[in-house]
């Protein structure tokens, strides 16, 4: 093996040079030196590195150290983490000094760290460092960040020369279009993995070219004799059981036993129940126990449904666990989600033969893939790390019902989503999703076996989601993909594909290409049709009014009355008949040759497999379509939502029920004996009566339990209201933010700890940002901004876990879902109290509702979901029983109004205290 040298240079000059060279898998040599910059170190570069002006003011000039460091560097090649910041840096100081740059292999620990290891949270260089167990002591020093990567290089060496050779050789083609110049490895480990006979065929179930983690047997379960059980559920209903085996600290929980004996009653008197746990109940183990005992008992299965990945990831990798060393008997789980999750492994075996086309971007999913494979036994996205874009990449080689050949296809026995059904059939809990759960009452289609007793966790979110899939939303680009496949009139259109496999089952081919033809030119219409809509919308509506930045219209359909809307109706009309007819045509046409299907080759199924999927997408859109725009539903709201800046025909189209409760009631409720329904927040000023209305549950005669947390929020929290800001009304949203800010900020400083602050408006956080972002010149914090920092919510998360002082800025799904115990957040700021728009579409429609039935709008829709949300924020900071902290208010109406006390009443039992700000954080600097 070559030797190699790991190299970092940090700042905008170089300040410090650290390498090492590795040879034989360990490092040989170290060069290490400080650099003047002859120039003064930014304070941002000082707070990061930890090199100051002191440690270079004596330091050789690069010019100085430029030769012995080519000659340290000699017949090695180049890695470093992010090769192309420090080779490109170092070339141009290099040449700077009148130096030949020499030619030498490159590699990038970033690139191979997420190709080798697809499935790490962060390829951050101290995260990955931390993750191996290697030392990484002062990270951003030079010498310290070359040592962590030679470790991370040299592991990701060693999983290389680990894999198949099936793996090895499918990567090989990929690797030509790394930025590493790893084919040659590749090359080598092939031949010697040839030579050898060391193919990897025994550890691995080795199928179709690719290598794929061989899936262990079920072992045999041994029963316990029934007395064992018997005692076994005694001791837990009566609180005497073994839980502090399983926790080095645990505490008996008076209410999480409570939780236990009410939930195990429901079930066993065909019960439903809803439950407030407070945070820190143990809510998790108290439903996971008595479900475990009820389905084993009984021999059926109980559902334990979430709204969140996070909780699915925490009762699999914490709570299972724990629970499987807790009870005598064996308890099978598993995890089940929607088809989309699941990789189809027919689908990924023939995107192969097409990499030379795709971008950098697939090209690495493809390699992640490829050793993912080795190690999943899921095959479920969320197992994976994917670069940005890979996320089209997968919609292509995702598990859908409309192109699985089922047993015609060589991959049914390893399919990971029909693994995935087979798992819950065997069960005896499955985890899975609100929406999965509540597909069976949209689709009457049983995804899940079937099933009677059932655990809501994250219950508060059972009526959005009930909304969300009994709703209709479609858009420009969900057609555009479609048309564009399909009504490509090239010889690599799916249809004139398509046409080539019908002429040989003897049908007319024309009629095929006939309909690509069509589909190319209603792809024209229906560009026109979403660019009227977009303009239509912001016609309508000057201002952006949704959380995304898009502005949002409510519509009535017929009742608009323009002549813009008659043209889009007409329009709307031409698309729906055009689209029909070509849909129904095809349709038609695929039934003619599918009896002769079985025919075909291989390759040929799958293609007319993706083709006939894709023209059932088509219709199902085109049928969306009609119902959005050409029909009226008085039970539905309407709207349109389009992107201001974005392409003129950026534009999304949406329709939900305003009220899901009699629908709940009928065909979920009522077809279940035993339904938990369990969150931190479900009541309101100590009822349930609001979600007993919202979800049909008024005429179940439900049992209902409220325990408090276990948490002395008296001393661990405090609730605190500047009363120095001005009332929302008296000022402008501008001077307002100002306001916002120039607090936040003081905040900040007195604490010098980690805040997150919560807002109702993306305006509004947008605004704040800008102007803390301008009174943090010096980057002392790190500023996380929601819709301003690029990146998933996941994404921003972690850069704010990994920030040493960060303040994260948040709107909606941030109120919730976010777990950050200790020093991970210290502060909680909520800007205003968090009443949604009034003009949000749903809100808004069941506001006029509530007005017709004679109810109080505010009183019974707007204050109690204003309080449920505030609840939800307050509830991320307290987290552990050693958390302590502040959640401060911004809000003036908390205390000036007679409605705002009833947001303090549903707090626990916490200090609050009212004051200006400077002497608040006087008063209370023990708990910043």
């Amino acid at each position: 093996m070559k030797q190699r040298v790991i190299l970092q240079a940090k700042g905008d000059r170089i300040i410090q040079i650290g390498a090492v060279k590795i040879k034989n898998d360990s490092i040989i040599d170290r060069f290490v030196t400080f650099v003047n910059p002859e120039q003064p170190i930014s304070p941002f570069i000082q707070e990061l590195t930890g090199i100051s002006d002191h440690d270079v003011i004596e330091a050789p000039l690069f010019r100085d150290v430029a030769s012995d460091l080519l000659d340290f560097m000699k017949d090695c090649a180049f890695v470093a983490h992010n090769v192309q910041f420090d080779w490109g840096f170092l070339s141009n100081q290099l040449k700077l000094e009148g130096y030949v740059v020499p030619k030498t292999p490159i590699y990038d620990t970033v690139e191979l760290a997420r190709i080798l290891m697809p499935y790490e949270e962060s390829y951050k260089l101290g995260m990955l460092a931390d993750g191996m167990g290697f030392s990484h002591d002062r990270p951003h020093q030079a010498d310290s960040d070359a040592e962590a990567t030679a470790m991370i290089f040299l592991h990701v060496l060693k999983k290389l020369s680990q894999l198949p050779l099936l793996t090895l050789q499918q990567l090989l083609p990929l690797s030509k279009r790394y930025k590493s110049h790893i084919e040659s490895n590749i090359q080598e480990l092939i031949a010697d993995k040839l030579k050898s006979g060391d193919t990897g065929e025994l550890s691995y179930d080795c199928f179709r070219g690719l290598a794929l983690k061989r899936v262990s047997d079920q072992q045999i379960e041994e029963i316990p004799e029934q007395s064992t059980i018997d005692q076994a559920r005694e001791t837990f209903m009566t609180g005497h059981h073994s839980l502090a085996t399983a926790f080095e600290q645990y505490e008996q929980r008076l209410g999480q036993q409570q939780m236990i004996n009410t939930i195990y009653q429901a079930f066993t008197e065909n019960e439903h129940a809803m439950i407030e746990a407070g945070t820190g109940t143990g809510k998790s183990l108290a439903y996971l126990i008595p479900s475990a005992f009820y389905a084993f008992e009984s021999k059926k299965p109980v559902i334990i449904s979430t709204q969140t990945i996070p909780l699915q990831d925490q009762l699999l990798s914490r709570d299972v666990p724990l629970l499987k060393k807790l009870l005598p008997f064996p308890v099978r789980f598993t995890l089940l989600k929607g088809r989309s999750h699941y990789l189809d492994l027919r689908k990924f075996e023939l995107s192969l033969d097409s990499s030379q086309e795709s971008s950098y971007d697939v090209i690495l999913t493809k390699s992640q893939i490829l050793i993912w494979l080795t190690e999943t036994e899921y095959g479920d996205i969320e197992e994976l790390n994917l670069p940005s874009g890979g996320r089209g990449y997968w919609y292509e080689i995702q598990s859908d019902a409309a192109s699985d050949l089922g047993r015609y296809s060589p991959w049914f026995s390893r399919c990971f989503y029909h693994r995935a059904r087979k798992r819950a059939h065997d069960a005896h809990i499955i985890i899975t999703n609100h929406s999965l759960l509540l597909t069976d009452i949209v689709h009457n289609q049983q995804l899940l076996p079937s099933y009677s007793h059932v655990v809501i966790d994250e219950a508060h979110h059972l009526e959005d989601t009930a909304s969300e899939r009994l709703g209709l939303k479609t858009d420009y680009l969900s057609f555009s993909f479609l048309l564009q496949r399909l009504g490509d009139i090239s010889a690599e259109g799916i249809l004139q594909k398509m046409a080539t496999l019908a002429k040989k089952a003897g049908n007319d081919s024309e009629k095929w290409s006939e309909s690509a033809q069509k589909l190319c030119e209603t792809k024209d219409e229906l560009d026109d049709l979403f660019r009227m809509i977009h303009a239509y919308a912001l016609k309508a509506k000057k201002k952006a009014s949704s959380d995304t930045g898009r502005t949002r219209y409510t519509y009535r359909s017929f009742d608009e009355n323009s002549e813009l809307w008659s043209a889009i109706l007409e329009c709307a009309m031409r698309v729906h008949a055009s689209l029909s007819n070509v849909c129904l045509n095809l349709e038609s046409m695929v039934a003619s040759v599918e009896a002769k299907r079985e025919e075909l080759s291989y390759r040929d199924r799958a293609l007319w497999a993706d083709g006939s999927r894709m023209i059932s997408s088509l219709l199902e859109e085109d049928e969306q379509l009609y119902e959005l725009l050409l029909e009226y539903d008085e039970n539905q709201v309407y709207w349109i939502e389009a992107e201001p800046k974005g392409a003129r025909n950026a534009t999304f189209l949406y329709s939900k029920p305003i009220d899901v409760s009699e629908r709940l009631a009928d065909d979920f409720f009522g077809r279940k004996k035993s339904v938990i329904l369990t969150s931190a927040t479900l009541t309101v000023n100590g009822s349930f009566d609001y979600q007993k209305n919202k979800l049909g549950l008024e005429d179940f005669g439900i049992i209902t339990s409220l325990i408090e947390s276990p948490f002395q929020y008296l001393t661990q929290a405090k609730v605190l209201i500047p009363s120095d800001l001005p009332a929302i009304k008296d000022v402008s949203d501008e001077e307002f933010a100002v306001e916002v800010a120039i607090k936040i900020w003081r905040i900040a400083e007195a604490s010098k700890s980690k805040l997150m602050v919560l807002f109702t408006s993306y305006e509004m956080l947008r605004t704040v940002y800008q102007f803390v972002k301008d009174f943090n010149e010096h980057e002392v914090f790190q500023l996380v901004g929601q819709g301003i920092t690029s990146g998933s919510r996941a994404k921003l998360m972690k850069m704010f876990k990994q920030s040493d002082l960060g303040i994260l800025f948040g709107t909606s799904s941030f109120w919730e879902g976010i777990d950050l115990p200790g020093d991970e957040l210290k502060h909680v700021i909520i800007v205003r109290l968090p009443f949604s728009p009034p003009d949000e579409p749903l809100l808004k429609a069941q506001l006029e509702q509530a007005k017709e039935h004679g109810r109080n709008p505010f009183m019974d829709v707007s204050l109690p979901q204003a309080i449920i949300r505030f609840k939800q924020g307050f509830g991320r900071l307290i987290r552990t029983q050693h958390d302590k902290g502040c959640v401060f208010v911004f809000d003036r109406r908390i205390t000036t109004t007679r409605y705002g006390s009833l947001f303090i009443k549903s707090l626990p039992n916490v200090p609050v205290h009212e004051g200006k700000l400077e002497d608040l954080l006087e008063e209370h600097q023990s708990y910043l």
